[in-house]
């Protein structure tokens, strides 16, 4: 059973490690953020996904869909996978993080949390088709959600951020070799929440 969030709602931890990730409030303003939120929640053709874990299929706790480049697929369990086209959203809130994240992107995928109970469990993003050490833009509209992050050889040694609404967060290369994050499931009212995670298909 995945764990609750202990400290989801406590603040920012102190001594974030800047080398693997950094945190920028306030990217898009509340008014954009809110005119977004409603329009990807409403327009977005939401999924949700089975995947297999060890020898049995579960539906993950949350809804996905995935934009990205026209000449770019991924194999699945289910067979190959053709991202949807770029919105004029998702593209230009594309071209404002490229600059500061320092990469030309090629798809994002978004998640939609409708409530406390929709989570994702702790996990590195090592596909194969983001390659070595990936830089991975996040950006968050909606409900404040903990996004907690631990080392791999020492879960004592673990942060939390609280990702607000219009955030961005950026994961340089290295994290995603040497951690796990997650965003753990709620005992709180939580609301809607949409995130962006925009990445580099190899």
């Amino acid at each position: 059973m995945e764990q609750l969030a202990l400290f989801a709602e406590a603040g920012q931890s102190q001594g974030l490690p800047v080398k693997y990730l950094e945190y920028f409030p306030g990217l898009i303003n509340k008014e954009q953020s809110d005119f977004l939120l409603d329009k990807l929640v409403k327009e977005t053709p939401w999924k949700q996904q089975v995947r297999r874990m060890y020898t049995k299929e579960v539906i993950t706790p949350r809804l996905t869909a995935w934009y990205g480049d026209p000449d770019i697929y991924d194999y699945q369990s289910l067979g190959k996978t053709v991202p949807l086209n770029w919105t004029p959203e998702l593209s230009a809130i594309k071209k404002m993080v490229e600059p500061l994240s320092g990469v030309t992107f090629s798809s994002v995928l978004l998640n939609y949390y409708r409530d406390g109970n929709d989570s994702v469990a702790w996990h590195s993003d090592k596909e194969d088709i983001l390659g070595k050490n990936p830089v991975i833009a996040s950006v968050s509209f909606g409900q404040v959600r903990s996004f907690d992050i631990r080392h791999k050889d020492d879960h004592y040694l673990r942060y939390s951020v609280r990702l607000e609404h219009g955030s961005f967060l950026l994961m340089k290369g290295g994290l995603q070799e040497n951690w796990e994050h997650r965003i753990a499931k709620s005992p709180k009212f939580m609301r809607p929440r949409v995130n962006l995670t925009f990445r580099v298909v190899k």
